[in-house]
């Protein structure tokens, strides 16, 4: 890993940089703690190349906020870095950026996000913030072009801030929302959290259960925000050492102010607690549930889903298949399995199409109108679905197709990273596993069915291999989103797994 701390070093970094290789930029303040690392690892599955940035930057703390006290942990934020994979640290000095101090923006260029998004929220409280985060994400994207930047979804009004700037600057660059990373008690991970004692953390966790609250009545059917507003304030109201500076209900595009939710609304929550300032957020949609169910091959994910997706009337996305059937399409087309070029030619011209098969846990699949719902089951196919699947070519083709599915909501989709990169905001994250020797029981029993006989030894042999393959991959690794229930089925039906499921989803 490369420790920058000049622009002269970035700038060579940069420049030595294949052409063709992607770089994410994961920007942080510092002091990092489990969100940024769900950052981090979210931008390393995505690029070829991935950055963090460390810089305090002076711009955006106000005069009586806490720049002085804010905490400095390099040494362990380099650690931390290092152990995720990360390729390349930036961190200057503010001298390096042209910030002397906090006072710099008097003679540094600023940029100033329109007013309608700066002016509302914290921005009420912290004048000149969001112009200060603007200015430095501004240079830094600047000076390193990445492809990709990562920002968490608790600092939403920021977020939109900066999607806002990338789309009226022009900025090449792809802004990849993360959800929002919490400690046991609900409380969202922040620097900040260090002021706090064990027994203010407590305190400090009525934040979400206020926002839980309020979005177990929406699931109910309310609708209205002042309704939804007063269940919030009502869970604040019963721990007084939290002192709420805004308690809304906006618009998540434009931040303005709703009296009902149509289709979405963002709660959004600012509070002091003693000398300390938190903020926490939630998305309220309008929309059927989406539920992504995770885990190793042999799970049982494909029965489940199904059933799930049946008892629920929603759509089953099975992108198991769809993985599957572009690897038959490249093994029935003769291109190598290595040769992604070569593929990433031919998905031009490869249309797939699921459909429910009445009872049975598997959709019928088609490749250009020639159905392969039994062929894309093959050991050949099964031999090179992780190769194929690790091509960011491909997985980029399908998570397209996968995402237009998932736009309206009311699916169930299950597969080797739908919590952690496809439906990052699935109301419901379910990560099922089980034992290799059980999992190459039930892979021998289905063989068997489709007519072909396999070793169990063998069998258990392949999985452990794949489990290794899949939970390494540089793009996408199979992984458990920090916010999935896990659900080990070796000693359980699917009748009991599915019942398990449906228990997390809320109702209406």
């Amino acid at each position: 890993m490369r420790q920058l701390t000049t622009i002269a070093e970035l700038r060579d970094y940069r420049q030595r940089l294949s052409p063709t290789e992607s770089l994410g930029l994961v920007p942080t303040l510092g002091n990092l703690h489990a969100g940024h690392l769900s950052l981090i690892r979210r931008g390393r599955s995505h690029n070829d190349q991935l950055m963090v940035s460390i810089f305090l930057n002076p711009l955006q703390f106000g005069p009586n906020e806490d720049l002085a006290r804010y905490p400095r942990t390099l040494d362990a934020d380099l650690d931390h870095c290092r152990e995720a994979g990360v390729d390349a640290v930036f961190c200057p000095q503010p001298e390096e950026l042209g910030i002397s101090s906090p006072d710099s923006s008097s003679v540094l260029t600023q940029v100033c996000p329109p007013e309608s998004l700066t002016s509302v929220l914290c921005g009420r409280s912290r004048p000149g913030h969001f112009q200060g985060v603007a200015t430095i994400v501004s240079k830094l994207f600047n000076l390193i072009q990445p492809q990709r930047a990562y920002f968490g979804e608790k600092d939403a009004q920021q977020l939109l801030i900066i999607r806002r700037l990338v789309a009226d600057l022009n900025f090449p660059i792809e802004i990849i929302a993360c959800p929002v990373v919490r400690e046991t008690s609900g409380l969202a991970y922040s620097s900040r959290n260090q002021y706090l004692s064990d027994r203010q953390r407590e305190h400090a966790s009525v934040l979400y259960r206020g926002l839980a609250a309020a979005r177990s009545e929406f699931h109910r059917g309310q609708r209205d925000a002042e309704a939804l507003l007063k269940i919030v304030q009502a869970e604040l109201a019963q721990v007084p050492q939290v002192q709420p500076e805004y308690v809304e209900l906006v618009d998540p595009q434009s931040l303005a102010p709703l009296t009902t939710i149509e289709d979405q609304g963002r709660l959004a929550i600012a509070a002091h607690l003693g000398s300390t300032r938190l903020i926490d957020t939630m998305v309220l949609t309008v929309r059927q549930p989406i539920i992504a169910i995770d885990g190793p091959a042999g799970a049982g994910k494909s029965t489940v889903t199904r059933q799930v997706a049946d008892k629920l009337g929603l759509l089953y996305l099975d992108t198991g298949a769809m993985y599957r059937a572009v690897t038959w399409y490249v093994l029935e087309c003769g291109i190598p399995v290595q040769d992604e070029t070569h593929i990433a030619q031919f998905l031009k011209t490869c249309q797939i199409r699921l459909e429910p098969q009445g009872d049975s846990p598997q959709c019928r699949v088609w490749v250009n109108q020639h159905e392969v719902t039994q062929a894309i089951r093959s050991p050949d196919v099964t031999a090179q679905v992780s190769t194929v699947a690790a091509f960011p070519a491909v997985r980029e083709f399908l998570v397209r197709q996968q995402q237009e599915y998932g736009a309206a909501g009311g699916l169930v989709a299950e597969g080797r990273d739908m919590g952690t990169q496809v439906f990052p905001d699935a109301e419901v994250k379910i990560f099922l596993t089980a034992s290799v020797q059980e999992r190459a029981r039930r892979r021998q029993l289905d063989l068997e069915k489709q007519g072909y006989e396999v070793s169990l030894s063998q069998l258990e042999a392949e999985i452990a291999q794949r489990d290794q393959q899949d939970s390494t991959r540089p793009i996408s690794p199979l992984q458990k989103a920090e916010d999935a229930i896990e659900i080990q089925t070796d000693d359980l039906t699917v009748e009991d797994v599915v019942s398990q499921i449906l228990s997390h989803v809320p109702s209406d």
